[in-house]
């Protein structure tokens, strides 16, 4: 018998592919690239944060605020405070929300060192440590330097804005309460109680209570204390606040201490009733923008004394749409056709003790409407939206930390333009975000950017113009104190608002708190 046919062999077995070192070669519709990967490169996602690091180490922003810190930390493991709150700075101005996203920072090895850190510190670390602060002492110190931050600003004539947000939360913090909440209602929330320096955008002081108080009673106290910590000669011109500081408490207060108010009246039967009859009765003048006003002195139930109201009106000259949502199932749309003979006015009543006149009242109270622009600003695109913990004592901590950043940020971007604010969705981009690779050679150190951006040319001539400045200032460090050097960054990034004033520091420097 023939020996069997045996079954035919298949293709031999290639050896297994083995990556190897180097260059890895990848085709791409543009050619042949090759590929190769450095850990150990130094480079950064923000290139041109030397420029704002000069900034705080010329005006003695950073170092005062963290050797002053009551953090102290003994252990021998135990990271140094300045990387502590070095590492919460970088979060803050990098755009986060979470405390996770802290670990994006720690492959960077660049921008630690620009701010004298030794290593960018984990998010447990930062909120561990933070936690290690007692409360009422961190606060002070937080108000102590978001206060040196602005102090010079209120020399100068100035308006506070105070109003409050809403910060939804979803989840088991201390203090997450049902409140008002507009947008998301039902949600549990903390309540953000805030205080601006009016146009300027600057914070004086942020306090962060459980989500059912949001009530103007809740903000009054930290007002006043913040009044208390200001030298009489430097209040504000007058406060300013919406439909909720309309009250007895708060104008008494006011009235009291001796400091003109503009609030906003809620529109309660009387109220109606003094518009009904102002409408039938009054002249109306000019009050700007399409608006008119009339005034009258109005004393309501539980009020002290009568006080002067303004009501403004403005007539709706476009057809409107009325829907009616009683029904859930089944919206019910009508249309209102205005013609000569239907007149509808919006409108809005004030008190105030100021005594301008109508056409300046009625401006006043429309330029408050920037206070609401911080707000956004801060939610999405500085961390106020998020850098919640469990407990509401780092909530509060983080809170002025982030505030603290955004007014110097916020300071340095006007040395880069003056004229206005520049949001952060803007400033980011321009003036911190941009590749950079750092080498040494010769005993120099060497930061080469590659600005991605359209604007490129005008970055690059302000931040040289902003060195400019830098070095001449820095020319005078010897003669000058670092309170002095902040005095003169000051001046020149607020210029427009001061007029082209020179800010000067007190002869006489007041006790620390």
């Amino acid at each position: 018998m023939s020996n069997p046919i045996p079954h035919p062999q298949g293709e031999p077995e290639t050896t297994a592919l083995v990556p190897h070192a180097g260059p890895v070669a990848v085709d791409t519709f543009g050619g042949r690239v090759h590929v190769e990967w450095d850990a150990q490169a130094a480079v950064t996602p923000l290139g041109q944060l030397p420029f704002f690091t000069e900034f705080l180490r010329l005006g003695g922003r950073f170092d005062a605020w963290v050797e002053s810190c009551p953090l102290k930390l003994t252990s021998p493991n135990a990271p140094s405070t300045r990387d502590v709150l070095g590492t919460a700075i970088l979060a803050v101005l990098s755009g986060h929300q979470r405390d996770a996203h802290i670990s994006a920072l720690r492959g960077d090895t660049i921008n630690a060192a620009l701010l004298g850190m030794e290593a960018v510190v984990s998010e447990d670390s930062v909120r561990r440590n933070l936690g290690k602060l007692d409360e009422a002492d961190g606060v002070a110190w937080l108000q102590n330097h978001l206060d040196a931050c602005v102090a010079p600003v209120p020399g100068v004539p100035w308006i506070l804005d105070t109003d409050v947000t809403v910060k939804p939360l979803y989840g088991h913090q201390e203090g997450a309460l049902k409140g008002y909440n507009p947008h998301k209602p039902g949600r549990p929330s903390h309540t953000y109680h805030t205080y601006f320096v009016a146009g300027l955008r600057l914070i004086l002081d942020v306090e962060v209570l459980a989500g059912n108080q949001t009530a103007s009673k809740y903000s009054a106290p930290g007002l006043w204390e913040l009044l208390a910590r200001l030298p009489r000669v430097h209040w504000p011109l007058c406060i300013r606040g919406d439909r909720d500081w309309g009250t007895q408490a708060n104008m008494a207060r006011a009235e009291q201490e001796g400091i003109p108010y503009l609030f906003k009246l809620r529109m309660t039967s009387k109220v109606k009733q003094t518009v009904e009859r102002l409408m039938r009765d009054a002249e109306w003048c000019d009050a700007g923008q399409g608006w008119q006003g009339a005034e009258t002195t109005l004393r309501l139930s539980g009020w002290s004394r009568a006080r002067r109201a303004v009501v403004l009106r403005r007539r709706i000259k476009a057809d409107l749409a009325v829907v009616e949502q009683g029904d859930p199932e089944q919206l019910r749309l009508s249309f209102a056709e205005l013609t000569d003979e239907t007149i509808v006015y919006e409108y809005a009543v004030l008190v105030t003790s100021l005594p301008h006149e109508i056409l300046s009242v009625a401006q006043l109270y429309r330029d408050r409407a920037d206070a609401e622009n911080p707000f956004d600003e801060l939610k999405n695109h500085w961390g106020w939206g998020g850098f919640t913990t469990r407990d509401i004592k780092r909530c509060r901590f983080m809170a002025r930390i982030t505030a603290l950043t955004y007014n110097w940020w916020s300071l340095f971007v006007r040395l880069a333009d003056p004229t206005r604010h520049t949001e952060a969705i803007t400033s980011r981009p321009l003036l911190l975000s941009a590749p950079a690779r750092l080498t040494r050679h010769g005993g120099q150190t060497r930061l080469t950017i590659s600005h991605p951006h359209a604007e490129a040319g005008w970055v690059e001539a302000t931040c040289r113009e902003i060195t400019a400045f830098f070095n001449t200032l820095r020319r005078t460090a010897e003669q000058l104190s670092p309170l002095q050097r902040w005095y003169r960054l000051l001046s020149r990034a607020l210029v427009k608002y001061l007029n082209g004033r020179q800010l000067q520091p007190p002869a006489v420097l007041p006790a620390p708190a």
